[in-house]
């Protein structure tokens, strides 16, 4: 929980902090993403790959993040046109701050309805809906459920609600509660589907899907695909960790917080896909896919056939709410801040008239799936397309504005006062990876995925 401390708000703990940001970072691409392209793509190879791609440019950047919230003490806008104006630099910077904040609140517009389809399983699971049902069956019900617009609405609003009644609570009874009580949830969660996948599940099977090292396999467009996980699987660029860092204690070390919350993602991560693939790989020629087919389709028709699967199947959706739940309340958490300061309304109102704002968006996400299904624009519907300019442009283009911020144009005697707890040799390797090797890396994950889209078609 904050205290107030100097006139602003903050952890008592950091690791309130630490579970906070942990919570940001984690959510359905550490379920149904990241298994499944370790897998495809060499395994242990893998991840050996995106460890490094975290060491060398997820964590470098998250670190700038946390710092200029921290340094700032106020909503990413605040903090951004504070910081550029005590450096005497052009308002352009400010940038990164209302970036962060769009970006969240877009993200969240389509994120709650897909985390909706996830609370809709939740009934279906524990009442026996797919007990004994096959990969037909199963793809039925999915199609069935995107394909009604009343129903998508109805749980679309529900998350959105979970999210604003965690939010208007504040920092104290809202953000830190939740951050103390859903990510100890979600990893008790996940241990006991680990478990469960253990007794009932092919469990060889599926640490040699996700473990066995196959170099063979590890491509160039790999290698570039766990350099773009690595990036936004740390909640980067939506101004979330910025506006979390600006409740963290002055005298926490910020090296070791951000390496400790890099260290819980990338776990939750591994331990959902030795949850999640020996139990698909128990039903043989089941479909593990990334993506909703995996678990809408092909994790249902595995629970289904299992002993205990209606319990375990509905645990397993509780736990990818949980996971969604606590990155949605991030996501809506800076613009939340700035309005509450500036705007002249209290923090409840101001949650309530943004997520009005979301939910009304969200809106034609749902009919994305029904409704507007054939009204595309280059092949896009409205949710393909806000989804791609949110990951393959504003995101990635966010974090390189930081990356050369804090590099390039933020004093570096207040970057080492800020890193106070840092050696001088790891500060020097942090500077020298923000300054030259993260703005490029940043740059070829976004030209790459702008080619695959639009280009490739990918």
């Amino acid at each position: 929980m904050p205290s107030e401390q100097n006139n602003f708000l903050t952890w008592r703990s950091r690791w309130t902090f630490i579970l906070a940001a942990t919570g940001s970072a984690v959510g359905l691409g550490n379920i149904w993403k990241f298994p499944y392209i370790a897998g495809e793509n060499g395994g242990g190879a893998f991840v050996v790959v995106y460890l490094f791609c975290i060491a060398l440019v997820g964590v470098p950047v998250m670190v700038a993040e946390v710092m200029l919230g921290r340094r700032g003490r106020k909503s990413p806008i605040s903090s951004m046109r504070r910081l550029t104006t005590e450096a005497g630099l052009h308002g352009f910077w400010n940038s990164i701050g209302w970036l962060g904040a769009i970006i969240g609140l877009l993200i969240l517009s389509f994120y709650s309805v897909i985390a909706g389809w996830s609370l809709a399983y939740i009934p279906e699971m524990a009442t026996g809906a797919f007990q004994g049902a096959n990969a037909q069956t199963t793809k039925t019900i999915f199609e069935t459920m995107l394909a009604d617009p009343d129903r998508l609405v109805f749980w679309h609003s529900v998350f959105v609600a979970m999210t604003i009644f965690v939010v208007a609570f504040g920092v104290t009874r809202g953000l830190g509660v939740a951050a103390r009580v859903l990510m100890p949830s979600l990893f008790v969660l996940l241990i006991v589907l680990l478990l469960f996948a253990y007794r009932y599940g092919d469990f060889s099977a599926g640490f040699s899907f996700l473990f066995s090292f196959d170099y063979e396999r590890l491509t160039l467009r790999g290698v570039l695909e766990a350099l773009g996980h690595a990036f936004f699987t740390l909640s980067l660029g939506v101004g979330a960790i910025m506006a979390y860092g600006a409740y963290m204690p002055a005298e926490a070390s910020i090296g070791k917080t951000v390496a400790i919350i890099a260290l819980f993602d990338t776990l939750v991560a591994l331990i959902a896909g030795m949850a999640i693939f020996p139990i698909v790989f128990a039903h043989g020629a089941l479909d593990a896919a990334a993506g909703p087919s995996l678990l809408f389709i092909s994790l249902p028709v595995a629970f289904g056939g299992m002993q205990a699967g209606v319990l375990f199947g509905s645990l397993f959706f509780i736990l990818v709410t949980v996971a969604a739940w606590s990155s949605a309340i991030s996501l809506i958490e800076p613009a939340v801040a700035w309005m509450a300061e500036h705007k002249g309304v209290n923090r409840f109102t101001a949650t309530l008239f943004l997520g009005f704002l979301v939910w009304l968006l969200g809106l034609a996400t749902v009919f994305s799936f029904n409704d507007w299904a054939e009204h595309k624009v280059l092949g896009m519907t409205f949710f393909d397309g806000l989804d791609f300019l949110t990951s393959r442009v504003l995101l990635p283009l966010t974090g390189l504005f930081i990356a050369i911020f804090v590099g390039w144009y933020f004093a570096a005697e207040h970057a080492r006062e800020e890193l106070n707890g840092e050696q001088s040799v790891i500060w020097s390797v942090w500077f020298y990876l923000l300054r030259y090797l993260c703005p490029p890396a940043i740059a070829t994950v976004m030209i790459v995925g702008l080619y695959d889209s639009l280009v490739a078609g990918g």
